[in-house]
């Protein structure tokens, strides 16, 4: 029965809004269109403002794919990570998540589709892309929004978070898995 209540509402919750956010704009005499445009607009200078960030980022991550980076690091650290029993196949997902959400969704994807979801690695990956954040996508784009070019703490940080959530993902899984 509550999920029913749940499926009905969430069909509505935003439709609700809409009208919400209409009605308010109507009684307060704002002109709902023009701010519409105004902030479309807004939001196309924006857009066009952190195009140069994300090129930086999409060449960064096809380098390197391309170059065999990831790879050689698995391979490098295998030893290693077999101790703290972390598959070699998650090392793409612990290297590039920083850098794209959407390329290390790919790769989990990957790794879900060889290695099927029931598989320690897959868990693994699945718990790391929901632990750690796109911290140079994040910084980039947000800032590179707001025009902010001294980024060192919040790297430094964005980065110690990431590395915590790797770890983190790898307590966990190795407690319950």
């Amino acid at each position: 029965m509550f999920q029913k209540i749940m499926n009905i509402a969430s069909l509505w919750m935003l439709p609700a809004i809409l009208i919400l956010i209409l009605t308010m704009g109507l009684i307060k005499k704002v002109p709902i269109y023009e701010v519409f445009t105004e902030g479309a607009k807004e939001g196309f200078k924006v857009s066009v403002n952190i195009i140069p960030y994300l090129v930086a980022i999409i060449v960064s991550i096809s380098m390197f794919r391309a170059s065999g980076i990831i790879e050689s690091t698995g391979n490098i650290l295998s030893p290693l990570l077999t101790h703290f029993n972390i598959p070699v196949d998650v090392i793409p997902v612990m290297i590039v998540r920083s850098l794209s959400g959407s390329a290390a969704l790919g790769i989990f994807s990957d790794i879900a589709h060889n290695l099927g979801p029931n598989n320690y690695a897959t868990t693994l990956a699945a718990i790391m892309v929901g632990s750690s954040e796109t911290t140079f996508y994040i910084l980039a784009v947000y800032f590179g929004a707001v025009g902010i070019s001294k980024i060192r703490y919040a790297l430094l940080v964005g980065l110690l978070a990431d590395f915590i959530g790797i770890i983190a993902a790898v307590g966990i899984c190795n407690w319950i898995f």
